[in-house]
Protein backbone atom coordinates (compact mmCIF):
# COMPACT_ATOMS: atom_id res chain seq x y z
CA UNK A 1 0.00 0.00 0.00
CA UNK A 2 1.44 3.58 -0.99
CA UNK A 3 1.53 6.25 1.35
CA UNK A 4 1.28 9.77 0.96
CA UNK A 5 3.22 12.14 3.00
CA UNK A 6 3.14 16.13 2.88
CA UNK A 7 4.85 17.78 6.09
CA UNK A 8 4.23 20.67 8.11
CA UNK A 9 7.33 22.85 8.95
CA UNK A 10 7.33 23.88 12.95
CA UNK A 11 10.12 26.21 13.22
CA UNK A 12 11.88 24.87 16.35
CA UNK A 13 8.85 22.62 17.18
CA UNK A 14 6.77 24.81 18.83
CA UNK A 15 3.74 26.59 17.69
CA UNK A 16 0.95 28.30 19.71
CA UNK A 17 -2.52 26.41 19.89
CA UNK A 18 -4.21 28.07 17.69
CA UNK A 19 -2.04 27.56 15.11
CA UNK A 20 -1.91 23.77 16.00
CA UNK A 21 -5.60 24.19 16.04
CA UNK A 22 -5.32 25.64 12.37
CA UNK A 23 -3.04 22.85 11.45
CA UNK A 24 -5.57 19.78 12.45
CA UNK A 25 -8.40 21.77 10.46
CA UNK A 26 -6.25 21.32 7.82
CA UNK A 27 -6.10 17.83 7.95
CA UNK A 28 -9.27 17.24 8.35
CA UNK A 29 -10.68 19.09 5.41
CA UNK A 30 -7.77 16.76 3.81
CA UNK A 31 -9.84 13.52 5.10
CA UNK A 32 -7.59 12.66 7.92
CA UNK A 33 -8.67 12.22 11.71
CA UNK A 34 -5.24 11.71 12.56
CA UNK A 35 -1.37 13.64 12.12
CA UNK A 36 1.86 12.02 12.76
CA UNK A 37 4.84 14.03 14.29
CA UNK A 38 8.42 13.54 12.60
CA UNK A 39 11.80 13.59 13.93
CA UNK A 40 12.66 17.12 13.08
CA UNK A 41 10.10 18.18 14.74
CA UNK A 42 7.68 18.79 12.16
CA UNK A 43 3.96 17.61 11.61
CA UNK A 44 2.73 15.16 9.14
CA UNK A 45 -0.28 14.44 7.67
CA UNK A 46 -0.18 10.69 6.35
CA UNK A 47 -2.70 8.97 3.82
CA UNK A 48 -2.87 5.22 3.02
CA UNK A 49 -5.45 5.39 0.39
CA UNK A 50 -4.40 8.72 -1.63
CA UNK A 51 -2.11 11.64 -1.95
CA UNK A 52 -3.67 14.15 0.36
CA UNK A 53 -4.39 17.33 -1.11
CA UNK A 54 -3.83 20.33 1.03
CA UNK A 55 -4.35 23.78 -0.88
CA UNK A 56 -1.47 26.63 -0.59
CA UNK A 57 -1.12 28.30 2.67
CA UNK A 58 -0.11 31.68 3.56
CA UNK A 59 0.82 31.07 7.16
CA UNK A 60 2.06 27.63 7.65
CA UNK A 61 4.89 26.07 4.85
CA UNK A 62 3.74 22.62 3.78
CA UNK A 63 5.77 20.44 1.96
CA UNK A 64 4.18 17.89 -0.65
CA UNK A 65 5.35 14.41 -0.75
CA UNK A 66 7.18 15.35 -4.20
CA UNK A 67 9.15 18.19 -2.99
CA UNK A 68 12.15 17.45 -2.16
CA UNK A 69 15.22 19.91 0.42
CA UNK A 70 12.71 21.79 2.64
CA UNK A 71 14.03 21.14 6.32
CA UNK A 72 12.48 22.14 9.60
CA UNK A 73 14.69 23.84 12.40
CA UNK A 74 14.78 21.88 15.44
CA UNK A 75 15.35 23.33 18.82
CA UNK A 76 15.57 22.21 22.17
CA UNK A 77 12.64 25.11 23.44
CA UNK A 78 11.01 21.76 24.37
CA UNK A 79 13.14 21.12 27.14
CA UNK A 80 13.96 24.73 28.54
CA UNK A 81 12.41 25.47 31.69
CA UNK A 82 12.05 21.73 32.77
CA UNK A 83 14.71 19.66 32.01
CA UNK A 84 18.61 20.71 33.10
CA UNK A 85 19.70 23.67 30.89
CA UNK A 86 22.24 26.41 30.47
CA UNK A 87 20.94 29.53 32.83
CA UNK A 88 20.96 32.08 29.76
CA UNK A 89 19.47 30.19 27.57
CA UNK A 90 15.54 30.27 28.97
CA UNK A 91 12.30 29.50 26.72
CA UNK A 92 11.53 33.24 25.55
CA UNK A 93 15.62 33.56 24.56
CA UNK A 94 14.72 30.87 22.01
CA UNK A 95 11.52 32.42 20.63
CA UNK A 96 13.63 35.34 20.08
CA UNK A 97 15.68 33.30 18.02
CA UNK A 98 13.72 31.38 16.21
CA UNK A 99 12.02 34.85 15.05
CA UNK A 100 15.50 35.45 12.76
CA UNK A 101 14.99 32.97 10.84
CA UNK A 102 12.65 33.96 8.50
CA UNK A 103 13.93 32.14 5.02
CA UNK A 104 13.00 28.42 3.67
CA UNK A 105 16.25 26.32 4.11
CA UNK A 106 17.56 23.52 2.86
CA UNK A 107 20.02 22.34 5.22
CA UNK A 108 18.93 20.93 8.93
CA UNK A 109 19.48 23.38 11.31
CA UNK A 110 20.07 22.39 15.07
CA UNK A 111 19.73 25.39 17.95
CA UNK A 112 20.41 23.25 21.12
CA UNK A 113 21.45 23.20 24.85
CA UNK A 114 24.03 21.08 25.57
CA UNK A 115 23.05 20.62 28.91
CA UNK A 116 19.74 18.86 27.78
CA UNK A 117 19.16 14.76 26.73
CA UNK A 118 15.76 15.38 24.88
CA UNK A 119 16.47 17.00 21.74
CA UNK A 120 20.19 15.56 19.61
CA UNK A 121 22.97 18.13 19.23
CA UNK A 122 24.24 16.62 16.17
CA UNK A 123 21.64 15.14 13.36
CA UNK A 124 21.87 18.78 11.50
CA UNK A 125 24.02 20.45 8.96
CA UNK A 126 24.19 22.97 11.21
CA UNK A 127 24.71 22.62 14.71
CA UNK A 128 24.24 25.67 16.78
CA UNK A 129 25.28 24.63 20.47
CA UNK A 130 25.07 26.94 23.34
CA UNK A 131 28.06 28.16 25.17
CA UNK A 132 28.65 29.03 28.79
CA UNK A 133 28.94 32.96 27.21
CA UNK A 134 25.65 34.66 27.36
CA UNK A 135 24.26 34.67 23.85
CA UNK A 136 27.41 32.90 22.08
CA UNK A 137 27.14 29.68 20.39
CA UNK A 138 29.53 27.17 19.34
CA UNK A 139 28.56 26.16 15.41
CA UNK A 140 29.36 22.49 14.32
CA UNK A 141 29.36 21.41 10.64
CA UNK A 142 28.88 18.93 8.73
CA UNK A 143 27.53 19.82 5.07
CA UNK A 144 25.68 17.46 3.08
CA UNK A 145 29.02 16.18 1.11
CA UNK A 146 31.42 16.33 4.72
CA UNK A 147 32.53 12.51 6.03
CA UNK A 148 32.57 14.37 9.68
CA UNK A 149 31.34 17.69 11.88
CA UNK A 150 33.36 19.77 12.39
CA UNK A 151 33.60 22.72 14.27
CA UNK A 152 33.50 26.57 13.69
CA UNK A 153 36.30 28.56 14.54
CA UNK A 154 34.22 31.14 16.46
CA UNK A 155 31.44 31.24 18.61
CA UNK A 156 28.49 33.43 17.37
CA UNK A 157 26.42 35.53 18.77
CA UNK A 158 22.43 34.83 19.15
CA UNK A 159 21.15 37.52 17.02
CA UNK A 160 23.61 36.53 13.84
CA UNK A 161 22.62 32.84 13.56
CA UNK A 162 19.93 32.84 11.02
CA UNK A 163 22.36 35.85 9.11
CA UNK A 164 25.69 32.63 9.00
CA UNK A 165 23.30 30.29 7.93
CA UNK A 166 21.54 31.97 5.48
CA UNK A 167 25.38 32.83 4.40
CA UNK A 168 26.57 29.49 4.24
CA UNK A 169 23.47 28.02 2.45
CA UNK A 170 24.09 30.36 -0.39
CA UNK A 171 28.12 29.99 -0.04
CA UNK A 172 27.50 26.37 -1.00
CA UNK A 173 27.88 26.68 -4.76
CA UNK A 174 31.32 27.20 -3.33
CA UNK A 175 31.88 23.83 -2.31
CA UNK A 176 33.70 24.61 1.16
CA UNK A 177 35.65 21.93 2.16
CA UNK A 178 36.33 22.46 5.94
CA UNK A 179 35.02 24.47 8.91
CA UNK A 180 38.47 27.14 8.43
CA UNK A 181 37.06 27.99 4.74
CA UNK A 182 33.79 28.42 5.67
CA UNK A 183 34.82 31.08 8.19
CA UNK A 184 36.82 33.14 5.09
CA UNK A 185 33.32 33.06 2.94
CA UNK A 186 31.49 33.69 5.50
CA UNK A 187 33.54 36.87 6.71
CA UNK A 188 33.74 37.79 3.46
CA UNK A 189 30.27 37.72 2.91
CA UNK A 190 28.45 39.19 6.10
CA UNK A 191 29.26 41.37 9.29
CA UNK A 192 29.27 39.25 12.35
CA UNK A 193 30.01 40.12 15.85
CA UNK A 194 31.75 36.96 16.38
CA UNK A 195 34.00 35.92 19.65
CA UNK A 196 37.10 33.58 20.29
CA UNK A 197 36.36 30.09 21.03
CA UNK A 198 38.34 30.47 24.42
CA UNK A 199 37.77 26.62 25.15
CA UNK A 200 36.50 23.55 23.25
CA UNK A 201 32.68 22.66 23.86
CA UNK A 202 32.12 20.37 26.89
CA UNK A 203 28.74 18.11 27.15
CA UNK A 204 27.90 16.94 30.43
CA UNK A 205 26.53 13.23 30.09
CA UNK A 206 22.88 13.30 31.68
CA UNK A 207 20.86 10.22 31.59
CA UNK A 208 17.55 10.44 29.33
CA UNK A 209 14.45 12.00 30.45
CA UNK A 210 11.03 10.28 31.15
CA UNK A 211 9.44 12.86 28.94
CA UNK A 212 5.37 11.71 29.35
CA UNK A 213 2.65 12.12 31.90
CA UNK A 214 1.63 15.66 34.12
CA UNK A 215 5.00 16.39 36.12
CA UNK A 216 5.26 19.05 38.69
CA UNK A 217 8.00 22.36 37.64
CA UNK A 218 8.13 24.65 40.24
CA UNK A 219 6.21 25.53 43.13
CA UNK A 220 2.60 25.74 41.33
CA UNK A 221 2.92 24.47 37.79
CA UNK A 222 2.80 21.36 36.24
CA UNK A 223 4.09 20.41 32.58
CA UNK A 224 2.59 17.37 30.41
CA UNK A 225 4.11 14.74 27.90
CA UNK A 226 1.61 13.04 25.31
CA UNK A 227 2.76 10.12 23.33
CA UNK A 228 1.18 7.46 21.19
CA UNK A 229 3.27 4.10 20.38
CA UNK A 230 1.42 4.30 16.66
CA UNK A 231 2.12 8.24 16.28
CA UNK A 232 -1.36 8.71 14.91
CA UNK A 233 -2.89 11.71 17.14
CA UNK A 234 -6.32 11.98 16.95
CA UNK A 235 -7.42 15.61 15.74
CA UNK A 236 -10.51 15.44 17.91
CA UNK A 237 -8.75 15.12 20.90
CA UNK A 238 -6.03 17.57 20.63
CA UNK A 239 -8.36 20.15 18.96
CA UNK A 240 -9.80 20.04 22.46
CA UNK A 241 -6.21 20.01 24.09
CA UNK A 242 -5.84 23.67 21.83
CA UNK A 243 -9.21 24.78 23.48
CA UNK A 244 -8.28 24.08 26.95
CA UNK A 245 -4.53 25.70 26.65
CA UNK A 246 -6.26 29.00 25.31
CA UNK A 247 -8.23 28.60 28.77
CA UNK A 248 -5.82 27.87 30.92
CA UNK A 249 -3.70 30.42 29.02
CA UNK A 250 -0.63 28.50 27.73
CA UNK A 251 0.22 30.35 25.06
CA UNK A 252 3.19 27.39 23.24
CA UNK A 253 3.27 23.38 22.44
CA UNK A 254 6.23 21.68 21.84
CA UNK A 255 6.68 18.92 19.61
CA UNK A 256 9.85 16.66 20.43
CA UNK A 257 12.14 14.44 18.37
CA UNK A 258 10.65 11.32 19.75
CA UNK A 259 7.03 12.03 18.25
CA UNK A 260 5.55 13.30 21.49
CA UNK A 261 4.03 16.53 22.61
CA UNK A 262 4.96 18.57 25.75
CA UNK A 263 2.95 21.28 27.24
CA UNK A 264 4.11 23.64 29.98
CA UNK A 265 3.27 25.99 32.41
CA UNK A 266 -0.13 24.06 33.34
CA UNK A 267 -1.22 26.24 36.64
CA UNK A 268 -2.14 24.14 39.71
CA UNK A 269 -5.71 25.18 40.14
CA UNK A 270 -6.53 24.07 36.66
CA UNK A 271 -4.75 20.75 36.94
CA UNK A 272 -7.97 18.90 37.54
CA UNK A 273 -8.94 19.72 34.22
CA UNK A 274 -6.09 18.51 32.47
CA UNK A 275 -6.72 15.05 34.43
CA UNK A 276 -10.50 15.01 33.28
CA UNK A 277 -9.57 15.63 29.79
CA UNK A 278 -6.96 12.50 29.96
CA UNK A 279 -9.43 10.79 31.60
CA UNK A 280 -12.50 11.01 29.55
CA UNK A 281 -10.65 10.44 26.30
CA UNK A 282 -9.05 7.43 27.59
CA UNK A 283 -5.19 9.12 27.15
CA UNK A 284 -2.67 6.82 28.78
CA UNK A 285 0.08 8.60 30.16
CA UNK A 286 2.42 6.61 32.24
CA UNK A 287 4.14 4.34 29.18
CA UNK A 288 7.15 2.40 30.88
CA UNK A 289 10.84 3.98 29.90
CA UNK A 290 10.96 0.69 28.11
CA UNK A 291 8.64 1.88 25.42
CA UNK A 292 9.31 5.51 25.53
CA UNK A 293 12.68 5.40 24.85
CA UNK A 294 12.61 4.11 20.73
CA UNK A 295 13.17 6.64 17.80
CA UNK A 296 11.64 4.47 14.53
CA UNK A 297 11.20 5.37 11.08
CA UNK A 298 8.16 7.23 10.68
CA UNK A 299 4.93 5.13 9.85
CA UNK A 300 7.17 2.11 9.18
CA UNK A 301 4.93 -1.16 9.81
CA UNK A 302 8.00 -3.62 10.34
CA UNK A 303 9.42 -1.36 12.48
CA UNK A 304 7.12 -0.56 14.94
CA UNK A 305 6.67 -4.21 14.89
CA UNK A 306 10.26 -5.08 16.01
CA UNK A 307 9.81 -2.72 18.49
CA UNK A 308 6.83 -4.38 20.39
CA UNK A 309 8.92 -7.64 19.89
CA UNK A 310 11.81 -6.56 21.70
CA UNK A 311 10.03 -4.44 24.20
CA UNK A 312 8.05 -7.63 24.76
CA UNK A 313 11.14 -9.51 25.73
CA UNK A 314 12.54 -6.91 27.83
CA UNK A 315 9.27 -6.59 30.16
CA UNK A 316 8.74 -10.32 30.56
CA UNK A 317 12.82 -10.55 31.68
CA UNK A 318 12.11 -7.40 33.84
CA UNK A 319 15.13 -5.56 32.20
CA UNK A 320 16.04 -2.19 32.87
CA UNK A 321 17.00 0.40 29.87
CA UNK A 322 16.57 3.45 32.66
CA UNK A 323 18.76 6.07 30.51
CA UNK A 324 19.35 4.38 27.64
CA UNK A 325 17.53 5.26 24.11
CA UNK A 326 17.56 2.53 21.25
CA UNK A 327 17.05 3.36 17.21
CA UNK A 328 15.67 1.06 14.59
CA UNK A 329 17.07 2.30 11.26
CA UNK A 330 15.71 1.42 7.61
CA UNK A 331 18.47 0.26 5.09
CA UNK A 332 16.43 2.43 2.95
CA UNK A 333 17.40 5.52 4.58
CA UNK A 334 20.86 7.43 5.38
CA UNK A 335 20.42 8.93 9.04
CA UNK A 336 22.32 10.61 11.76
CA UNK A 337 21.93 8.41 14.90
CA UNK A 338 20.81 9.95 18.19
CA UNK A 339 20.24 6.98 19.93
CA UNK A 340 22.54 5.15 22.28
CA UNK A 341 22.50 1.81 20.73
CA UNK A 342 21.34 1.44 17.02
CA UNK A 343 19.16 -1.37 15.31
CA UNK A 344 20.61 -1.72 11.73
CA UNK A 345 18.11 -3.11 9.27
CA UNK A 346 19.98 -4.78 6.26
CA UNK A 347 20.21 -5.09 2.61
CA UNK A 348 18.79 -8.51 1.19
CA UNK A 349 21.61 -9.74 -0.67
CA UNK A 350 21.90 -8.90 -4.45
CA UNK A 351 20.02 -10.88 -6.71
CA UNK A 352 17.60 -12.08 -4.24
CA UNK A 353 15.45 -8.79 -3.83
CA UNK A 354 12.24 -9.93 -4.24
CA UNK A 355 12.91 -13.65 -2.08
CA UNK A 356 11.15 -14.00 1.14
CA UNK A 357 14.16 -13.99 3.17
CA UNK A 358 14.58 -13.08 6.69
CA UNK A 359 16.00 -10.07 7.67
CA UNK A 360 19.29 -9.59 9.48
CA UNK A 361 20.70 -7.21 12.03
CA UNK A 362 23.41 -4.80 12.76
CA UNK A 363 23.86 -3.69 16.59
CA UNK A 364 25.85 -0.25 17.06
CA UNK A 365 26.75 1.38 20.40
CA UNK A 366 27.35 4.82 20.88
CA UNK A 367 30.70 4.96 22.68
CA UNK A 368 30.14 5.03 26.48
CA UNK A 369 26.59 4.61 25.78
CA UNK A 370 26.79 8.45 24.49
CA UNK A 371 25.53 9.47 21.08
CA UNK A 372 27.25 12.74 21.71
CA UNK A 373 30.28 11.13 20.94
CA UNK A 374 28.98 10.54 16.98
CA UNK A 375 31.10 7.74 17.35
CA UNK A 376 29.09 4.18 17.44
CA UNK A 377 31.09 0.87 17.90
CA UNK A 378 29.80 -2.31 15.98
CA UNK A 379 28.58 -4.81 18.59
CA UNK A 380 27.60 -7.60 16.37
CA UNK A 381 26.34 -7.95 12.20
CA UNK A 382 24.09 -9.83 10.45
CA UNK A 383 21.99 -11.36 13.34
CA UNK A 384 18.63 -12.90 13.09
CA UNK A 385 16.00 -11.17 14.83
CA UNK A 386 15.13 -13.98 18.16
CA UNK A 387 18.71 -12.78 18.79
CA UNK A 388 18.22 -9.53 18.97
CA UNK A 389 17.07 -9.69 22.68
CA UNK A 390 19.73 -11.87 24.17
CA UNK A 391 22.29 -9.29 22.46
CA UNK A 392 20.61 -5.94 23.52
CA UNK A 393 20.16 -7.26 26.95
CA UNK A 394 24.01 -8.05 27.04
CA UNK A 395 24.74 -4.25 25.64
CA UNK A 396 21.87 -2.67 28.73
CA UNK A 397 24.42 -4.75 31.31
CA UNK A 398 27.31 -3.52 29.42
CA UNK A 399 25.98 0.13 29.86
CA UNK A 400 25.36 0.02 33.34
CA UNK A 401 28.11 -1.88 34.75
CA UNK A 402 30.51 1.29 32.77
CA UNK A 403 27.80 4.03 34.22
CA UNK A 404 29.39 6.77 36.66
CA UNK A 405 33.17 5.25 35.89
CA UNK A 406 35.92 8.26 35.69
CA UNK A 407 37.53 7.39 32.62
CA UNK A 408 33.96 7.65 30.90
CA UNK A 409 33.66 11.15 32.64
CA UNK A 410 37.01 12.00 31.39
CA UNK A 411 36.49 11.75 28.07
CA UNK A 412 38.17 14.43 25.74
CA UNK A 413 35.93 17.48 24.60
CA UNK A 414 34.52 16.57 21.26
CA UNK A 415 37.06 18.39 18.27
CA UNK A 416 39.37 19.89 21.70
CA UNK A 417 40.55 22.42 18.96
CA UNK A 418 41.36 26.14 20.79
CA UNK A 419 41.29 29.24 18.09
CA UNK A 420 41.78 33.05 18.03
CA UNK A 421 40.22 34.85 15.96
CA UNK A 422 43.06 37.80 14.82
CA UNK A 423 41.26 40.95 13.38
CA UNK A 424 44.39 42.45 10.58
CA UNK A 425 44.21 44.45 7.29
CA UNK A 426 45.05 43.43 4.14
CA UNK A 427 46.52 45.34 1.15
CA UNK A 428 44.08 44.50 -2.10
CA UNK A 429 46.28 44.56 -4.76
CA UNK A 430 49.55 42.74 -3.33
CA UNK A 431 47.27 40.85 0.14
CA UNK A 432 49.87 42.01 2.19
CA UNK A 433 48.56 42.10 5.63
CA UNK A 434 49.11 44.19 8.62
CA UNK A 435 49.05 43.02 12.19
CA UNK A 436 48.32 45.58 14.62
CA UNK A 437 50.33 42.92 16.97
CA UNK A 438 53.42 43.27 15.17
CA UNK A 439 53.30 46.82 13.82
CA UNK A 440 55.76 47.24 10.92
CA UNK A 441 59.33 47.37 11.68
CA UNK A 442 60.55 48.28 8.11
CA UNK A 443 58.49 52.21 8.69
CA UNK A 444 58.95 52.24 12.49
CA UNK A 445 55.52 51.43 13.84
CA UNK A 446 55.75 49.76 16.90
CA UNK A 447 54.29 46.71 17.76
CA UNK A 448 50.46 47.10 19.38
CA UNK A 449 49.70 50.07 17.46
CA UNK A 450 46.25 49.80 15.85
CA UNK A 451 45.35 50.02 12.23
CA UNK A 452 43.51 53.29 12.43
CA UNK A 453 46.58 55.01 14.87
CA UNK A 454 48.90 54.60 11.70
CA UNK A 455 49.43 57.82 10.03
CA UNK A 456 47.83 59.29 6.88
CA UNK A 457 51.23 58.47 5.26
CA UNK A 458 51.73 54.95 5.86
CA UNK A 459 52.08 52.57 2.97
CA UNK A 460 52.05 49.55 1.53
CA UNK A 461 55.36 48.09 2.31
CA UNK A 462 55.41 45.83 -0.53
CA UNK A 463 53.77 47.30 -3.34
CA UNK A 464 53.57 51.14 -1.76
CA UNK A 465 49.78 50.89 -1.80
CA UNK A 466 48.01 53.52 0.16
CA UNK A 467 46.14 52.93 3.93
CA UNK A 468 43.42 53.42 2.22
CA UNK A 469 44.05 50.54 0.20
CA UNK A 470 43.90 48.11 3.23
CA UNK A 471 40.86 46.57 3.97
CA UNK A 472 39.87 44.30 7.61
CA UNK A 473 39.69 41.01 7.20
CA UNK A 474 39.11 38.28 9.86
CA UNK A 475 41.62 35.45 10.00
CA UNK A 476 41.36 32.05 12.28
CA UNK A 477 44.11 30.74 14.03
CA UNK A 478 44.48 27.10 15.89
CA UNK A 479 46.41 27.62 19.14
CA UNK A 480 48.48 24.77 20.52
Amino acid sequence: MKQSFSRVVVKGGVLSPAELKQILELAENAGLDTISLGSRQDILFISDEKETEIPPQDKFQIISPQQEGAENIVSSYVSADIFSNTPWLTGDRYLYILEQFRQKTDLKINITDPRQRLVPLFTGHLNFIASEHEDYWYLYVRLPEWEKTEMYPALIFSWDLAKVAVAIEDLLIEEPDSTDMLFELVNDAVDTNNRTVDHPLEIPFYLFPYYEGINRVGADSYWLGLYWRNNKYYTEFLKVLCDLCADCKIGKISITPWKSLIIKGIPEKQKWEWEKLLGKYGINVRHSMLELNWHLPVNNKSALELKEYLVSNFDKQDISTYGLTFGITDYTKKAYYFTSIVIEKNLPPKGLEELNIRSTYNLLYAKNFDPNTQEYIVHVQEVDKVELPGLLIELSKMYFDQLGNEPAKQEKPITPKEFVITEVYQCKDCLTIYDSNYGDLTQNIPPDTSFDKLPDTYCCPICEAPKSNFVQKKFSKQVD
